[in-house]
Protein backbone atom coordinates (compact mmCIF):
# COMPACT_ATOMS: atom_id res chain seq x y z
CA UNK A 1 0.00 0.00 0.00
CA UNK A 2 1.17 3.61 -0.96
CA UNK A 3 1.34 6.03 1.34
CA UNK A 4 0.80 9.95 0.44
CA UNK A 5 2.11 13.00 1.77
CA UNK A 6 0.09 14.44 4.45
CA UNK A 7 -2.55 17.11 3.61
CA UNK A 8 -4.69 19.11 5.99
CA UNK A 9 -8.02 18.25 4.67
CA UNK A 10 -9.20 14.90 2.59
CA UNK A 11 -12.67 15.82 0.57
CA UNK A 12 -14.71 12.88 -0.36
CA UNK A 13 -17.66 13.45 -2.82
CA UNK A 14 -16.62 16.15 -5.92
CA UNK A 15 -20.04 17.10 -6.59
CA UNK A 16 -20.77 20.76 -5.74
CA UNK A 17 -20.96 20.18 -2.26
CA UNK A 18 -17.30 18.66 -2.33
CA UNK A 19 -15.94 21.70 -4.71
CA UNK A 20 -17.27 24.12 -2.95
CA UNK A 21 -15.27 23.39 0.40
CA UNK A 22 -12.37 22.73 -1.04
CA UNK A 23 -12.63 25.61 -3.12
CA UNK A 24 -13.00 27.47 0.03
CA UNK A 25 -10.46 25.72 1.44
CA UNK A 26 -8.08 26.23 -0.98
CA UNK A 27 -9.15 30.11 -1.02
CA UNK A 28 -7.95 30.28 2.33
CA UNK A 29 -4.43 28.55 2.08
CA UNK A 30 -5.73 25.39 3.52
CA UNK A 31 -4.11 22.25 1.62
CA UNK A 32 -6.48 19.72 0.72
CA UNK A 33 -7.57 16.45 -1.57
CA UNK A 34 -10.45 15.73 -3.02
CA UNK A 35 -11.47 12.60 -4.80
CA UNK A 36 -14.55 10.91 -6.36
CA UNK A 37 -15.32 7.31 -7.08
CA UNK A 38 -16.85 8.62 -10.67
CA UNK A 39 -14.25 8.69 -13.49
CA UNK A 40 -16.15 11.83 -15.00
CA UNK A 41 -18.56 14.21 -14.18
CA UNK A 42 -22.18 13.13 -14.57
CA UNK A 43 -24.18 14.83 -17.46
CA UNK A 44 -27.31 14.93 -15.60
CA UNK A 45 -29.56 18.06 -14.66
CA UNK A 46 -30.31 16.82 -10.99
CA UNK A 47 -30.21 19.83 -9.34
CA UNK A 48 -30.98 22.72 -11.25
CA UNK A 49 -31.90 25.57 -8.97
CA UNK A 50 -29.18 28.10 -7.66
CA UNK A 51 -30.88 30.04 -4.30
CA UNK A 52 -30.04 33.78 -3.96
CA UNK A 53 -28.24 33.13 -0.38
CA UNK A 54 -26.12 30.79 -2.58
CA UNK A 55 -25.36 33.16 -4.93
CA UNK A 56 -24.13 35.71 -2.62
CA UNK A 57 -21.78 32.86 -1.04
CA UNK A 58 -20.60 32.82 -4.72
CA UNK A 59 -20.19 36.38 -4.50
CA UNK A 60 -18.13 36.15 -1.61
CA UNK A 61 -16.08 33.72 -2.79
CA UNK A 62 -15.08 35.61 -6.59
CA UNK A 63 -17.32 33.28 -8.91
CA UNK A 64 -20.75 34.62 -9.19
CA UNK A 65 -19.84 35.98 -12.38
CA UNK A 66 -19.47 32.53 -14.10
CA UNK A 67 -22.18 31.21 -12.20
CA UNK A 68 -24.32 34.30 -13.80
CA UNK A 69 -23.11 33.71 -17.28
CA UNK A 70 -24.13 29.77 -17.41
CA UNK A 71 -27.85 30.49 -15.40
CA UNK A 72 -31.35 31.49 -16.89
CA UNK A 73 -33.37 33.60 -14.33
CA UNK A 74 -36.31 31.72 -12.75
CA UNK A 75 -38.98 34.49 -12.50
CA UNK A 76 -41.68 32.24 -11.00
CA UNK A 77 -44.12 29.24 -11.25
CA UNK A 78 -47.42 28.40 -12.86
CA UNK A 79 -49.84 25.94 -11.06
CA UNK A 80 -52.16 23.88 -12.96
CA UNK A 81 -54.53 21.69 -11.03
CA UNK A 82 -57.05 19.53 -13.62
CA UNK A 83 -56.24 21.12 -16.25
CA UNK A 84 -57.16 25.28 -15.12
CA UNK A 85 -54.88 27.42 -13.93
CA UNK A 86 -54.39 27.85 -10.08
CA UNK A 87 -52.30 31.17 -9.74
CA UNK A 88 -48.78 31.93 -10.16
CA UNK A 89 -45.97 32.45 -8.15
CA UNK A 90 -43.85 35.25 -8.61
CA UNK A 91 -40.50 34.88 -7.53
CA UNK A 92 -40.02 38.32 -6.08
CA UNK A 93 -37.79 39.64 -3.41
CA UNK A 94 -37.03 43.23 -1.91
CA UNK A 95 -34.94 45.21 -3.73
CA UNK A 96 -32.04 45.33 -1.85
CA UNK A 97 -31.28 41.56 -2.17
CA UNK A 98 -28.78 41.46 -4.81
CA UNK A 99 -29.45 38.45 -6.90
CA UNK A 100 -32.41 36.85 -7.74
CA UNK A 101 -33.34 32.94 -8.48
CA UNK A 102 -31.36 31.16 -10.99
CA UNK A 103 -31.60 27.81 -13.13
CA UNK A 104 -28.58 26.06 -13.86
CA UNK A 105 -27.81 21.86 -14.51
CA UNK A 106 -25.92 20.41 -11.76
CA UNK A 107 -23.21 19.45 -14.60
CA UNK A 108 -22.51 23.06 -15.58
CA UNK A 109 -22.60 24.43 -11.49
CA UNK A 110 -19.71 21.70 -11.17
CA UNK A 111 -17.96 22.47 -13.95
CA UNK A 112 -17.69 26.65 -12.74
CA UNK A 113 -16.50 24.94 -9.72
CA UNK A 114 -14.18 22.86 -10.92
CA UNK A 115 -12.45 25.45 -12.58
CA UNK A 116 -12.23 27.49 -9.94
CA UNK A 117 -10.45 24.99 -8.19
CA UNK A 118 -7.85 24.84 -10.58
CA UNK A 119 -6.79 28.22 -9.86
CA UNK A 120 -5.51 27.14 -6.87
CA UNK A 121 -3.70 24.38 -8.57
CA UNK A 122 -6.01 21.72 -6.89
CA UNK A 123 -7.82 19.05 -9.13
CA UNK A 124 -10.14 16.78 -8.91
CA UNK A 125 -8.51 12.75 -8.35
CA UNK A 126 -11.04 10.98 -10.69
CA UNK A 127 -11.61 7.25 -10.35
CA UNK A 128 -10.92 7.03 -6.62
CA UNK A 129 -12.74 5.87 -3.79
CA UNK A 130 -13.15 6.16 0.27
CA UNK A 131 -13.23 3.03 1.41
CA UNK A 132 -12.21 3.08 5.29
CA UNK A 133 -10.63 5.74 7.67
CA UNK A 134 -9.79 5.45 11.11
CA UNK A 135 -9.36 8.92 13.21
CA UNK A 136 -7.29 9.51 16.39
CA UNK A 137 -6.91 12.97 18.71
CA UNK A 138 -4.46 14.30 16.07
CA UNK A 139 -5.68 13.63 12.58
CA UNK A 140 -7.34 10.77 9.86
CA UNK A 141 -5.92 7.66 8.43
CA UNK A 142 -8.24 7.28 5.00
CA UNK A 143 -7.79 4.28 2.86
CA UNK A 144 -8.29 4.92 -0.80
CA UNK A 145 -8.80 3.03 -3.87
CA UNK A 146 -7.71 4.27 -7.40
CA UNK A 147 -8.61 3.50 -11.17
CA UNK A 148 -6.19 0.76 -11.43
CA UNK A 149 -7.20 -1.09 -7.90
CA UNK A 150 -4.24 -0.09 -6.10
CA UNK A 151 -4.75 1.16 -2.22
CA UNK A 152 -3.32 4.67 -0.88
CA UNK A 153 -3.27 5.94 2.49
CA UNK A 154 -3.93 9.14 3.07
CA UNK A 155 -3.10 11.24 6.53
CA UNK A 156 -5.09 14.57 7.00
CA UNK A 157 -5.97 16.69 9.51
CA UNK A 158 -9.32 16.42 8.81
CA UNK A 159 -11.81 14.26 7.23
CA UNK A 160 -15.13 15.55 5.12
CA UNK A 161 -17.74 13.54 3.48
CA UNK A 162 -19.40 15.14 1.05
CA UNK A 163 -19.86 11.56 -0.75
CA UNK A 164 -23.82 11.44 -0.99
CA UNK A 165 -26.75 9.67 0.43
CA UNK A 166 -24.63 6.57 0.49
CA UNK A 167 -22.07 8.39 2.23
CA UNK A 168 -19.29 6.30 3.19
CA UNK A 169 -17.53 8.51 5.70
CA UNK A 170 -21.86 8.63 7.73
CA UNK A 171 -21.43 4.82 7.85
CA UNK A 172 -18.03 4.87 9.01
CA UNK A 173 -18.71 7.71 12.11
CA UNK A 174 -22.08 5.43 12.49
CA UNK A 175 -24.56 7.90 12.05
CA UNK A 176 -27.85 7.40 12.54
CA UNK A 177 -29.84 8.74 9.54
CA UNK A 178 -33.75 8.58 10.24
CA UNK A 179 -36.28 9.45 8.18
CA UNK A 180 -38.62 7.09 5.20
CA UNK A 181 -38.72 7.26 1.59
CA UNK A 182 -41.68 8.28 -0.30
CA UNK A 183 -43.48 4.94 -2.33
CA UNK A 184 -43.39 6.79 -5.31
CA UNK A 185 -40.97 6.29 -8.55
CA UNK A 186 -40.42 9.45 -10.90
CA UNK A 187 -39.23 10.01 -14.36
CA UNK A 188 -36.76 12.65 -14.90
CA UNK A 189 -36.15 13.92 -18.34
CA UNK A 190 -34.06 17.14 -20.58
CA UNK A 191 -36.66 17.98 -23.02
CA UNK A 192 -37.25 21.14 -25.44
CA UNK A 193 -40.74 21.80 -25.88
CA UNK A 194 -42.52 24.73 -27.95
CA UNK A 195 -45.24 26.21 -25.85
CA UNK A 196 -46.43 29.41 -24.79
CA UNK A 197 -45.04 29.36 -20.84
CA UNK A 198 -43.45 32.44 -20.69
CA UNK A 199 -39.52 32.19 -20.18
CA UNK A 200 -38.27 31.65 -16.87
CA UNK A 201 -41.37 30.57 -15.04
CA UNK A 202 -41.68 26.87 -14.14
CA UNK A 203 -44.92 24.70 -14.23
CA UNK A 204 -46.61 22.59 -11.82
CA UNK A 205 -49.43 20.76 -12.94
CA UNK A 206 -51.48 17.94 -11.09
CA UNK A 207 -54.74 15.76 -11.25
CA UNK A 208 -56.88 15.56 -8.45
CA UNK A 209 -58.72 12.49 -8.24
CA UNK A 210 -62.13 12.19 -6.71
CA UNK A 211 -60.91 11.54 -3.13
CA UNK A 212 -58.27 14.95 -3.78
CA UNK A 213 -55.46 13.09 -3.67
CA UNK A 214 -52.82 14.18 -6.04
CA UNK A 215 -52.78 11.10 -8.45
CA UNK A 216 -50.67 12.63 -11.46
CA UNK A 217 -47.89 15.32 -11.42
CA UNK A 218 -45.82 17.21 -13.68
CA UNK A 219 -43.25 19.21 -12.60
CA UNK A 220 -40.88 21.62 -15.06
CA UNK A 221 -37.82 23.41 -14.56
CA UNK A 222 -36.43 26.07 -17.18
CA UNK A 223 -32.95 25.15 -18.14
CA UNK A 224 -30.50 27.28 -20.23
CA UNK A 225 -31.55 26.47 -24.15
CA UNK A 226 -34.72 27.67 -26.07
CA UNK A 227 -37.26 25.83 -24.68
CA UNK A 228 -35.48 23.22 -22.60
CA UNK A 229 -36.96 22.07 -19.50
CA UNK A 230 -35.99 19.90 -16.71
CA UNK A 231 -39.20 18.10 -16.14
CA UNK A 232 -40.27 15.34 -13.47
CA UNK A 233 -43.25 12.93 -13.23
CA UNK A 234 -44.88 9.85 -11.71
CA UNK A 235 -43.50 6.84 -13.56
CA UNK A 236 -45.84 4.73 -15.44
CA UNK A 237 -46.78 1.38 -13.60
CA UNK A 238 -44.96 -0.98 -17.07
CA UNK A 239 -41.77 0.98 -16.45
CA UNK A 240 -41.56 0.46 -12.16
CA UNK A 241 -42.67 -2.95 -13.02
CA UNK A 242 -39.44 -3.56 -14.50
CA UNK A 243 -37.41 -2.31 -12.19
CA UNK A 244 -35.81 -2.80 -8.68
CA UNK A 245 -37.43 -1.00 -6.38
CA UNK A 246 -33.79 -0.96 -3.96
CA UNK A 247 -30.90 1.07 -4.80
CA UNK A 248 -27.64 -1.03 -5.68
CA UNK A 249 -26.27 0.26 -2.50
CA UNK A 250 -28.06 -1.96 -0.19
CA UNK A 251 -28.11 0.31 2.40
CA UNK A 252 -31.70 0.76 2.54
CA UNK A 253 -31.54 4.54 1.30
CA UNK A 254 -33.58 5.24 -1.66
CA UNK A 255 -32.90 8.18 -2.80
CA UNK A 256 -31.64 9.32 -6.41
CA UNK A 257 -31.09 8.22 -9.66
CA UNK A 258 -31.75 4.38 -10.18
CA UNK A 259 -30.29 2.45 -12.90
CA UNK A 260 -31.93 0.17 -15.42
CA UNK A 261 -33.98 1.17 -18.12
CA UNK A 262 -34.50 4.60 -18.84
CA UNK A 263 -38.02 6.12 -19.51
CA UNK A 264 -38.26 7.25 -23.55
CA UNK A 265 -39.15 10.31 -25.21
CA UNK A 266 -42.82 8.52 -25.55
CA UNK A 267 -42.84 8.01 -22.07
CA UNK A 268 -42.38 11.39 -21.25
CA UNK A 269 -45.28 12.45 -24.01
CA UNK A 270 -47.58 10.59 -22.59
CA UNK A 271 -47.35 12.50 -19.25
CA UNK A 272 -47.29 16.01 -21.44
CA UNK A 273 -50.61 14.80 -22.89
CA UNK A 274 -52.28 14.30 -19.89
CA UNK A 275 -51.12 17.62 -18.09
CA UNK A 276 -49.37 20.02 -19.84
CA UNK A 277 -50.96 23.72 -20.07
CA UNK A 278 -51.40 23.18 -23.69
CA UNK A 279 -50.65 20.95 -26.60
CA UNK A 280 -47.20 20.49 -26.85
CA UNK A 281 -44.75 17.88 -28.63
CA UNK A 282 -41.59 16.94 -26.51
CA UNK A 283 -38.01 16.62 -28.47
CA UNK A 284 -34.46 16.81 -28.13
CA UNK A 285 -34.05 13.99 -25.47
CA UNK A 286 -30.82 14.72 -23.38
CA UNK A 287 -30.71 12.09 -21.17
CA UNK A 288 -33.58 10.70 -18.73
CA UNK A 289 -33.93 8.31 -15.50
CA UNK A 290 -36.13 7.16 -12.81
CA UNK A 291 -35.35 8.38 -9.33
CA UNK A 292 -36.33 7.70 -5.79
CA UNK A 293 -36.70 10.31 -2.70
CA UNK A 294 -36.26 10.15 0.88
CA UNK A 295 -36.45 11.99 3.60
CA UNK A 296 -33.39 11.68 6.31
CA UNK A 297 -31.66 13.56 8.29
CA UNK A 298 -27.99 12.73 10.85
CA UNK A 299 -28.15 12.63 14.27
CA UNK A 300 -25.43 14.81 14.35
CA UNK A 301 -22.52 16.53 11.38
CA UNK A 302 -19.71 15.07 12.47
CA UNK A 303 -17.34 13.39 15.50
CA UNK A 304 -14.13 14.76 16.30
CA UNK A 305 -12.14 15.37 13.24
CA UNK A 306 -14.44 13.74 10.68
CA UNK A 307 -18.15 15.55 9.19
CA UNK A 308 -20.59 15.14 6.57
CA UNK A 309 -22.25 18.06 4.66
CA UNK A 310 -24.71 17.99 1.78
CA UNK A 311 -26.43 14.62 0.93
CA UNK A 312 -24.30 12.81 3.52
CA UNK A 313 -26.08 14.75 6.00
CA UNK A 314 -29.49 15.32 5.19
CA UNK A 315 -32.08 14.23 2.46
CA UNK A 316 -35.27 15.25 0.95
CA UNK A 317 -37.45 15.79 -2.13
CA UNK A 318 -36.09 18.86 -4.20
CA UNK A 319 -39.21 21.14 -4.18
CA UNK A 320 -37.48 24.74 -4.42
CA UNK A 321 -34.48 23.81 -4.90
CA UNK A 322 -33.47 23.35 -1.24
CA UNK A 323 -30.93 20.26 -1.46
CA UNK A 324 -27.68 20.96 -3.15
CA UNK A 325 -27.95 25.04 -1.61
CA UNK A 326 -27.95 23.79 1.77
CA UNK A 327 -25.26 21.44 1.04
CA UNK A 328 -23.42 24.28 -0.53
CA UNK A 329 -24.16 26.42 2.66
CA UNK A 330 -22.92 23.38 4.58
CA UNK A 331 -19.71 23.36 3.23
CA UNK A 332 -19.18 27.65 3.06
CA UNK A 333 -19.64 26.97 7.25
CA UNK A 334 -17.33 24.29 7.82
CA UNK A 335 -14.70 25.62 5.04
CA UNK A 336 -13.59 28.74 7.04
CA UNK A 337 -13.91 27.12 10.72
CA UNK A 338 -11.94 23.49 9.70
CA UNK A 339 -9.27 26.72 7.77
CA UNK A 340 -8.87 28.23 11.18
CA UNK A 341 -8.43 24.87 12.95
CA UNK A 342 -5.77 24.06 11.23
CA UNK A 343 -4.14 27.50 12.34
CA UNK A 344 -4.92 26.60 15.71
CA UNK A 345 -8.13 28.62 16.67
CA UNK A 346 -10.12 28.14 19.33
CA UNK A 347 -10.80 24.18 20.04
CA UNK A 348 -14.22 24.91 20.12
CA UNK A 349 -14.59 26.01 16.63
CA UNK A 350 -15.06 23.07 14.21
CA UNK A 351 -18.01 21.75 16.89
CA UNK A 352 -20.21 24.38 15.99
CA UNK A 353 -20.34 23.32 12.88
CA UNK A 354 -23.26 21.06 14.12
CA UNK A 355 -24.81 23.53 16.38
CA UNK A 356 -25.79 25.80 13.79
CA UNK A 357 -26.16 23.32 10.55
CA UNK A 358 -28.32 20.53 11.88
CA UNK A 359 -31.08 22.99 13.21
CA UNK A 360 -30.99 24.00 8.82
CA UNK A 361 -31.20 20.58 7.60
CA UNK A 362 -33.74 19.59 10.11
CA UNK A 363 -36.23 22.66 9.16
CA UNK A 364 -35.08 21.58 5.35
CA UNK A 365 -36.37 17.97 5.15
CA UNK A 366 -39.48 18.85 7.31
CA UNK A 367 -40.29 21.98 5.01
CA UNK A 368 -39.57 20.28 1.29
CA UNK A 369 -41.44 16.87 2.26
CA UNK A 370 -44.75 19.72 3.49
CA UNK A 371 -44.41 21.05 -0.23
CA UNK A 372 -43.97 18.05 -2.27
CA UNK A 373 -47.09 16.55 -1.03
CA UNK A 374 -48.85 20.18 -0.98
CA UNK A 375 -46.87 22.54 -3.13
CA UNK A 376 -44.85 25.99 -2.25
CA UNK A 377 -48.71 27.40 -2.14
CA UNK A 378 -49.66 25.96 0.52
CA UNK A 379 -47.25 27.25 3.26
CA UNK A 380 -49.01 29.37 5.84
CA UNK A 381 -46.73 32.13 5.83
CA UNK A 382 -47.39 36.01 3.80
CA UNK A 383 -45.93 35.49 0.78
CA UNK A 384 -42.94 38.16 1.23
CA UNK A 385 -41.81 35.10 4.04
CA UNK A 386 -42.21 32.72 1.84
CA UNK A 387 -40.23 33.91 -0.58
CA UNK A 388 -37.37 35.55 1.36
CA UNK A 389 -37.50 31.60 3.13
CA UNK A 390 -37.49 29.63 -0.31
CA UNK A 391 -34.55 32.12 -1.22
CA UNK A 392 -32.77 31.16 2.26
CA UNK A 393 -32.06 34.56 3.30
CA UNK A 394 -33.57 33.79 6.82
CA UNK A 395 -31.46 31.09 7.96
CA UNK A 396 -29.68 32.67 10.76
CA UNK A 397 -27.48 31.64 13.94
CA UNK A 398 -28.83 33.44 17.09
CA UNK A 399 -28.33 30.43 18.71
CA UNK A 400 -25.04 29.45 18.19
CA UNK A 401 -21.93 29.47 20.70
CA UNK A 402 -19.92 31.35 18.20
CA UNK A 403 -22.20 35.02 17.93
CA UNK A 404 -22.34 37.24 21.22
CA UNK A 405 -25.45 37.79 22.43
CA UNK A 406 -26.85 41.50 22.96
CA UNK A 407 -26.76 42.29 26.44
CA UNK A 408 -29.78 43.87 26.36
CA UNK A 409 -32.75 44.27 24.08
CA UNK A 410 -32.15 47.37 22.36
CA UNK A 411 -34.94 47.14 19.68
CA UNK A 412 -32.47 46.66 16.53
CA UNK A 413 -34.08 44.51 14.27
CA UNK A 414 -30.16 42.87 12.85
CA UNK A 415 -28.90 40.54 15.80
CA UNK A 416 -25.87 38.81 16.31
CA UNK A 417 -26.23 35.27 13.84
CA UNK A 418 -28.33 37.44 11.03
CA UNK A 419 -26.98 37.35 7.56
CA UNK A 420 -25.26 40.27 7.00
CA UNK A 421 -26.99 42.50 4.54
CA UNK A 422 -25.99 44.54 1.59
CA UNK A 423 -25.89 47.82 0.82
CA UNK A 424 -25.24 50.03 -1.89
CA UNK A 425 -24.00 53.62 -2.75
CA UNK A 426 -20.91 53.26 -0.60
CA UNK A 427 -17.80 55.92 -2.13
CA UNK A 428 -14.00 56.39 -1.50
CA UNK A 429 -11.91 59.25 -1.82
CA UNK A 430 -10.24 58.01 -5.19
CA UNK A 431 -12.94 55.80 -7.22
CA UNK A 432 -15.63 58.40 -8.51
CA UNK A 433 -18.48 55.31 -8.60
CA UNK A 434 -20.34 54.35 -6.00
CA UNK A 435 -19.70 50.31 -4.88
CA UNK A 436 -21.90 48.01 -2.69
CA UNK A 437 -21.00 46.77 0.55
CA UNK A 438 -20.66 42.97 -0.89
CA UNK A 439 -17.91 43.91 -2.78
CA UNK A 440 -15.89 45.15 -0.28
CA UNK A 441 -16.66 42.09 1.40
CA UNK A 442 -15.50 39.56 -1.78
CA UNK A 443 -12.56 38.06 -1.05
CA UNK A 444 -11.98 38.74 2.42
CA UNK A 445 -12.23 36.48 5.30
CA UNK A 446 -13.33 38.16 8.87
CA UNK A 447 -13.94 41.93 8.35
CA UNK A 448 -15.05 44.40 11.23
CA UNK A 449 -17.12 46.76 9.94
CA UNK A 450 -17.05 50.30 11.83
CA UNK A 451 -19.71 52.63 11.58
CA UNK A 452 -18.83 56.87 12.59
CA UNK A 453 -18.07 57.02 15.78
CA UNK A 454 -20.33 56.48 19.22
CA UNK A 455 -19.49 58.52 22.06
CA UNK A 456 -19.38 56.37 24.82
CA UNK A 457 -17.02 53.74 22.54
CA UNK A 458 -13.75 53.25 21.66
CA UNK A 459 -12.18 55.08 18.53
CA UNK A 460 -12.09 53.16 15.41
CA UNK A 461 -8.04 53.31 15.36
CA UNK A 462 -8.14 51.22 18.44
CA UNK A 463 -10.86 48.84 17.08
CA UNK A 464 -8.79 47.95 14.38
CA UNK A 465 -5.99 47.72 16.01
CA UNK A 466 -7.34 45.74 18.37
CA UNK A 467 -8.80 43.45 15.41
CA UNK A 468 -5.42 42.69 14.14
CA UNK A 469 -3.88 41.83 17.31
CA UNK A 470 -7.19 39.75 18.82
CA UNK A 471 -6.89 37.86 15.42
CA UNK A 472 -3.43 37.75 14.79
CA UNK A 473 -3.79 39.90 11.51
CA UNK A 474 -6.92 37.74 9.63
CA UNK A 475 -9.79 40.66 10.77
CA UNK A 476 -9.65 43.16 8.53
CA UNK A 477 -11.23 46.61 8.97
CA UNK A 478 -13.48 48.65 7.00
CA UNK A 479 -14.95 52.16 8.05
CA UNK A 480 -18.01 53.11 6.93
CA UNK A 481 -18.30 57.03 7.55
CA UNK A 482 -21.83 59.02 7.65
CA UNK A 483 -22.35 60.97 4.22
CA UNK A 484 -21.57 64.35 5.42
CA UNK A 485 -18.32 62.94 7.87
CA UNK A 486 -15.03 64.57 7.21
CA UNK A 487 -13.22 61.68 5.40
CA UNK A 488 -10.20 60.41 7.45
CA UNK A 489 -7.70 57.32 6.81
CA UNK A 490 -6.13 55.06 8.85
CA UNK A 491 -3.02 52.84 7.86
CA UNK A 492 -4.37 49.05 6.96
CA UNK A 493 -8.09 50.50 7.26
CA UNK A 494 -10.70 50.97 4.02
CA UNK A 495 -12.82 54.12 4.21
CA UNK A 496 -16.12 54.93 2.15
CA UNK A 497 -19.26 57.32 2.70
CA UNK A 498 -22.43 56.42 2.89
CA UNK A 499 -23.37 58.25 0.53
CA UNK A 500 -27.39 57.37 0.07
CA UNK A 501 -27.30 56.09 3.76
CA UNK A 502 -28.07 52.84 3.26
CA UNK A 503 -26.03 51.08 5.79
CA UNK A 504 -27.48 53.34 8.33
CA UNK A 505 -30.55 51.94 7.41
CA UNK A 506 -30.11 48.35 6.22
CA UNK A 507 -27.94 47.97 9.49
CA UNK A 508 -30.37 50.17 12.37
CA UNK A 509 -27.26 52.55 13.46
CA UNK A 510 -27.88 56.14 13.82
CA UNK A 511 -24.79 56.67 15.77
CA UNK A 512 -21.69 54.52 16.18
CA UNK A 513 -21.68 50.84 15.84
CA UNK A 514 -19.20 48.13 14.95
CA UNK A 515 -20.21 44.70 13.27
CA UNK A 516 -17.64 41.50 12.98
CA UNK A 517 -18.82 39.90 9.63
CA UNK A 518 -17.89 36.08 9.02
CA UNK A 519 -16.36 34.96 6.40
CA UNK A 520 -19.75 33.06 5.24
CA UNK A 521 -21.82 36.57 5.32
CA UNK A 522 -23.05 36.34 9.25
CA UNK A 523 -22.80 38.44 11.81
CA UNK A 524 -20.95 36.96 14.93
CA UNK A 525 -21.11 40.70 17.03
CA UNK A 526 -23.09 43.52 16.75
CA UNK A 527 -21.56 46.15 19.20
CA UNK A 528 -23.47 49.29 19.82
CA UNK A 529 -21.60 51.16 21.05
CA UNK A 530 -18.33 48.76 19.63
CA UNK A 531 -15.75 48.71 22.94
CA UNK A 532 -12.44 46.75 22.51
CA UNK A 533 -13.72 44.44 25.65
CA UNK A 534 -17.19 43.63 23.83
CA UNK A 535 -14.78 42.92 20.52
CA UNK A 536 -12.03 41.10 22.27
CA UNK A 537 -14.88 38.90 23.61
CA UNK A 538 -16.81 38.75 20.77
CA UNK A 539 -13.11 37.26 18.67
CA UNK A 540 -11.83 35.17 21.27
CA UNK A 541 -15.19 32.82 20.74
CA UNK A 542 -13.75 32.39 16.90
CA UNK A 543 -10.04 33.13 17.20
CA UNK A 544 -9.08 31.94 21.02
CA UNK A 545 -8.26 33.58 24.35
Amino acid sequence: MARSEVTDVLVAGAGPVGLTLAAELRRSGVSCRIVDRLPARLPYAKAVGIQPRTLELFDRMGLVREVLDAAVAMRGQLTYVNGAEQGRIELVLPPEVPYGFAALPQYETERVLEEFLGRFGTGIERSTELVAFAQDPAGVTSRLTTASGAEEEVRSRFLVGCDGAHSVVRKGLGLTFEGGAFPEEYMLADVEVGWGVPPGYGVRSMHRGEDGSIDDLLVCIPLPGTGRYRMSMLVPPELSAARPSEPSAGDGVAHGLEGGTAPALADIQKVLDRLAPEPVTASALRWSSVFRISHRLVDRYGEGRVFVAGDAAHIHPPTGAQGMNTGVQDACNLAWKLALAVGGAHPGLVASYDAERHPVGEEVVGRTVRHAAEGMQADPTDPETLMLREAQLLIGYRESPLVTPLPRPDGATLRPGDRAPDCGGLTGDIAAYPVRLFDLLRGRAHVLLVYGHHPAGDTPADLAAAARELSQGRVETCRILPADAPFTVAPGVSHHHDSRGEFARRYGVEEGAAFVVRPDGYLSACLRPPTVGELKEALGRVFGP
